[in-house]
């Protein structure tokens, strides 16, 4: 399985009132984790973004395993769970520096056209990708 890495210093902004990271910062992550792993793919969404297509979170779920705190450095592991015709599934952990998981996700996404807003299949848009995509996820059904 194909597993992007991504390391972020948390900095005190992204911390709450109890010193710990603000939940909400763990999506923002995410994203780099997604970024992070089409890039080590060869890929961009600027890419897609030029021909006209976007691809919006569609749904969400995440889970909080241990708190991280300013100063600690997170590494958000990302890598494909499931790629069909349509949707995109990302799988993440966030984990401590001594390699404790604080936070475990999945996001789905669509591609869509930017102008109408309707689902595009990705191997319309890009085949290579999809081809990537379907290669490398974690689930095979």
């Amino acid at each position: 399985m194909f597993i992007s890495e991504k390391e972020v210093e948390i900095r005190y902004a992204e911390t709450d009132q109890m010193g710990v990271v603000y939940h909400a910062n763990y999506l923002v992550w995410m994203e780099l984790g997604r970024t992070k792993i089409i890039k080590d793919l060869g890929y961009t969404y600027a890419q897609l973004e030029t021909v006209g297509y976007l691809s919006p979170v569609i749904d969400l779920s995440i889970q909080y395993k241990a708190a991280m705190r300013y100063g600690q450095t997170a590494t958000v592991r990302t890598w494909i769970e499931k790629h069909d015709r349509l949707r995109t599934t990302y799988g993440y952990e966030i984990l401590h520096e001594n390699g404790t998981v604080a936070a475990t996700a999945k996001s789905e996404h669509v591609l869509v056209a930017k102008d109408t807003f309707r689902p595009v299949p990705l191997k319309k848009v890009h085949p290579e990708w999809d081809a990537k995509y379907k290669e490398i996820q974690r689930s095979k059904d």
